[in-house]
């Protein structure tokens, strides 16, 4: 838990693109990134021109021009058919900063077949992004997901598709935290710790101009996943989050996510919709998965989970939904949000599966409203959020989708009143075949941590076991009267 001056979450990557660019150019001790992916060829604001236009040369120029700037990209390893994927990425950055003042490393300290998934840049250790959202070339996209946008074009000709991200900037002494865990992360890759950042007087104007917080003087938790490995501690903050999140809605969990996989949160949505005074549960997902890998393994998973939630909805309180562009594109949600009531609004880089429980690195913030009218403000700002957040995909005025759904005590009848044109679009569960039922039932390609990343047999007898004790841990706060 750190103290914040000032948190936004800002919706699309247009939006994060051009307050990075913005707080990058007035940085003056350091810029710090972490990243599944980074590609030098991605342009922060595709109007630019020149040859600071990609972020590549811009960071090169800002290290050239300022000696005393320390600019560090630490970038997972990724695994060959994964770069091969994406244009090879890594190669590319460690050539582009190659004998330059950018330190550029790429990050292997992970088990194999995990992956550093954290989506973190920190700027002199006073503002901080963090989210979903990697500096790439096909990320590019604004709120309004126009089926035809000439901006999002990819270096070497052609468009990529329409995509939703959430990244949450921070700005005060959790910045700072965020900034050691950058610290940290490099001293596990390179055994080198860099420096600290000297506290001395703060930057002026890295806040960028335009962009209003959602919360000022709020306190931030910061969760994180990290797999048990070498001499390294398991760390398991964000799914514990996750469930003490969804154990303690009261009517509402609404969830914006790339996968949605893991039995242990089928089971703790399932339990509360079959609770009769239970939440209302709002998910948003993409219709299907960007890579031929995750539509084989994650797709099939979440068919499971979606037929866990259907079953147990007893008293029609469960909506899943996908995203469409007006002329019927789907939209990729990589966006990693969870918000229960007015109470916790909570973005990051947490998949709702087993890898981002206990296999891969993540790294996800959340602020949570205090109880009574000392948290008044910031349950107001949680739930403007909100409706901000669900009224974009279906081009409505946020604060008519926040009467509707104040009238009718439902998120999902107040979207479906707006939804004349079909721009969400209801997400069932698929028929499997016998294959793609192996592939549910062993969760293959989705460990949940190092004990079954290689061995799926084992994998499906401890789920099994955490999905039982999870029924009695959840039964027991229950009767014990400890649920909030």
């Amino acid at each position: 838990m750190a103290q914040a001056d000032r948190v936004a979450f800002l919706l699309d990557t247009a939006a994060y693109f051009a307050a990075a660019r913005s707080a990058m150019l007035e940085a003056r001790r350091s810029i710090h990134i972490l990243g599944w992916a980074f590609d030098p060829e991605t342009r922060l604001a595709p109007d630019v021109e020149g040859k600071g236009a990609a972020v590549g040369e811009f960071l090169k120029e800002l290290a050239c021009a300022r000696a005393e700037l320390d600019v560090r990209l630490l970038v997972w390893k990724s695994a060959l058919p994964i770069a091969a994927s994406q244009h090879f990425f890594p190669h590319r950055a460690r050539r582009c900063f190659h004998g330059t003042p950018v330190k550029f490393r790429l990050d292997e300290s992970v088990p194999l077949g995990a992956c550093h998934h954290q989506k973190v840049l920190v700027i002199d250790d006073q503002l901080a992004f963090v989210g979903g959202g990697d500096i790439a070339t096909d990320r590019w996209d604004t709120v309004r997901h126009l089926d035809d946008d000439g901006r999002r074009t990819m270096p070497w000709g052609g468009r990529h598709g329409p995509r939703h991200e959430v990244m949450a900037m921070i700005e005060g002494q959790a910045a700072a935290e965020l900034g050691e865990l950058v610290r940290e992360r490099w001293v596990r890759a390179t055994d080198i710790r860099p420096a600290p950042d000297p506290h001395g007087a703060p930057t002026p104007n890295l806040w960028p101009a335009g962009i209003k917080p959602e919360f000022e003087t709020a306190e931030v938790g910061i969760a994180r996943t990290e797999p048990g490995w070498r001499r390294f501690p398991e760390v398991r903050e964000t799914e514990r989050l996750h469930l003490a999140a969804i154990g303690a809605a009261k009517r509402l969990i609404y969830l914006e996510n790339q996968y949605i996989a893991s039995p242990i949160y089928a089971e703790a949505l399932a339990a509360r919709l079959r609770d009769p005074h239970g939440p209302e549960v709002v998910i948003v997902s993409t219709a299907k998965a960007p890579s031929w890998f995750d539509q084989m393994t994650m797709d099939r998973t979440r068919s499971k989970f979606l037929a866990t939630l259907r079953a147990a909805d007893a008293h029609g309180r469960f909506r899943a939904y996908s995203p469409y562009t007006r002329r019927g594109r789907a939209i990729i949600v990589h966006s990693k949000v969870s918000i229960i009531d007015d109470r916790l609004l909570r973005a990051g880089s947490s998949n709702l599966n087993n890898r981002s429980t206990g296999f891969d690195t993540e790294c996800d913030i959340a602020v949570e409203a205090q109880e009574g009218e000392a948290g008044a403000a910031t349950r107001a700002a949680i739930a403007l959020y909100r409706a901000k957040a669900a009224a974009h995909f279906i081009h409505a005025e946020p604060a008519v989708l926040a009467r509707l759904h104040a009238e009718t005590g439902s998120l999902a009848k107040a979207i479906d009143a707006l939804n004349g044109a079909r721009r969400l679009r209801p997400l069932a569960p698929q028929p499997l075949g016998p294959l793609a039922e192996l592939i549910a039932a062993f969760h293959l390609g989705d460990p949940a941590d190092t004990e079954d990343s290689w061995r799926p047999w084992r994998r499906k007898a401890n789920i099994e076991l955490a999905r039982r004790q999870f029924i009695q841990d959840l039964t027991t706060t229950i009767n014990d009267g400890r649920l909030r």
